[in-house]
């Protein structure tokens, strides 16, 4: 029972051990062109990725005083540009 304490408390660790064995073990799934597709994973996927969890971080309120101002500054945007048309 205490080795899987340490294993669920432990759990990132243990994954990042896994990762880097499996690449040491099998290293074409990772050459550009291979599988993964690491030209568009690393450089899209990624990316977006870690935006989203620090936006995921962001505290509410900070949160909620942009989402009221977005939708007047879209409505304003919008009502100007309709007014070349």
């Amino acid at each position: 029972m205490r080795l899987l304490e340490r294993m669920r408390k432990e759990w990132f660790m243990i994954g990042i051990v896994l990762a880097i064995a499996g690449a040491k073990l099998e290293p074409s799934i990772g050459v550009n062109g291979g599988p993964l597709k690491p030209e568009i994973t690393v450089s899209y996927i990624a990316v977006a990725t870690i935006f989203f969890n620090s936006g995921l971080s962001l505290k509410t309120e900070l949160a909620d005083s942009r989402l009221h101002a977005s939708p007047c500054v879209f409505c304003s945007d919008f009502n100007q540009g309709s007014w070349w048309k």
